[in-house]
């Protein structure tokens, strides 16, 4: 059962999100217009939202702690805020500047945060592996540490996502996989690259838990995911839930979406996770006063970091070759890194 303050909190990481990508839309086509111009303006290169998506995040995330890890995809705004990543050095790192959480070198898909555990990829289900070696560490560690991969529907006929249920089966691990079926793979329909409509009955091959949430409801998503991760958390294996979401923008910024009936994108739009929480909070007695401070709270946090961001000093040409590998230990490098002997 979802509590009241449960309920306040993801609330407000959901219109945190919402808010930030309406506004990281705004940054993004500055200069960009009326020819597309990718490398223009203050955000160069891709950008992909995930507006439609904050349900599935909040309700995952609800039961997470900072040394749990979390993979996300090239969407990964939403599940960063939920983790409790720096809003502002990712934002920071987003807009390219030196004081971004990889350094302003990783951009918006390359988002990494050691201190809550938090990595993401552009490459499709790259993050599931990741997510397996964490579960594994937990385990030879004896913590009862999780690790969870959120991935999109594209992704389930990808290798790594199924040979990473076939390890964390085979091992019994601690983490839980997150499917988000926005029913698009980039321009493709789902029913057209996928032989199943139901993303979670790829657990029955690998003989592991598997459940689908048919609509973008924080409060479902939260009990599907607080059985899994406990589950997860108590020693009890692996889990993979499959989350209805809706995309309510492009594959990417500057996406015609030619490819997409305007119905289903009117569609997408009118099924708003956000105002079936808020109407979830007001049937509990919280009043509409309390839902405006929630959200001009959570709107005053993005203006702040945007700001914050664009004031921040961008990486010099020469600090492109600093960072780009690991020293080694000392010990291998005193001998050579002779490690089986002569």
């Amino acid at each position: 059962m979802v509590s009241v303050n449960e309920l306040r909190t993801m609330y407000e990481q959901m219109v945190t999100a919402r808010y930030y990508e309406e506004q990281l839309q705004e940054e993004y086509l500055v200069g960009k217009q009326p020819a597309f111009d990718i490398s223009a303006g203050p955000i160069p290169g891709e950008l992909h939202l995930a507006a439609g998506h904050e349900a599935s995040s909040a309700g995952v995330c609800l039961h997470l702690r900072d040394d749990d890890t979390v993979t996300a995809p090239h969407r990964p705004h939403h599940v960063a805020i939920a983790k409790g990543v720096d809003l502002k050095k990712m934002t920071a790192e987003i807009f390219g500047r030196k004081t971004g959480l990889c350094r302003g070198k990783g951009g918006h898909m390359h988002l990494f945060d050691p201190d809550v555990n938090f990595a993401c990829s552009g490459i499709i289900a790259q993050g599931c592996p990741p997510a397996v070696g964490a579960a594994m560490a937990a385990k030879k560690r004896n913590t009862d540490s999780v690790a969870v991969a959120f991935l999109g529907d594209g992704a389930i006929d990808q290798g790594g996502f199924l040979e990473s249920l076939n390890l964390a089966s085979v091992h019994d691990l601690p983490v839980v996989f997150v499917i988000e079926d926005n029913d698009w793979a980039i321009s493709m329909p789902k029913d057209r690259v996928t032989d199943v409509e139901d993303g979670s009955r790829r657990a029955w091959g690998f003989d592991l838990p598997g459940e689908r949430v048919d609509s973008d409801d924080a409060v479902a998503v939260a009990e599907a995911a607080g059985k899994a991760i406990a589950r997860a958390r108590d020693g009890n294996g692996p889990t993979l839930l499959e989350v209805q979401v809706h995309r309510r923008m492009g594959h990417f910024m500057g996406d015609a979406e030619a490819y997409r009936p305007e119905a289903d994108i009117e569609r997408a739009k009118q099924l708003d996770s956000i105002e079936r929480i808020a109407d979830d909070l007001r049937s509990h007695g919280v009043e509409d006063d309390e839902l405006d401070e929630i959200r001009e709270r959570a709107h005053e946090r993005v203006d702040d970091a945007i700001s914050w961001a664009k004031e921040q000093p961008e990486p010099s040409p020469e600090e492109a070759y600093e960072n780009v590998f690991t020293n080694p230990p000392a010990k291998a490098a005193t001998d050579g890194g002779n490690q089986g002997g002569d």
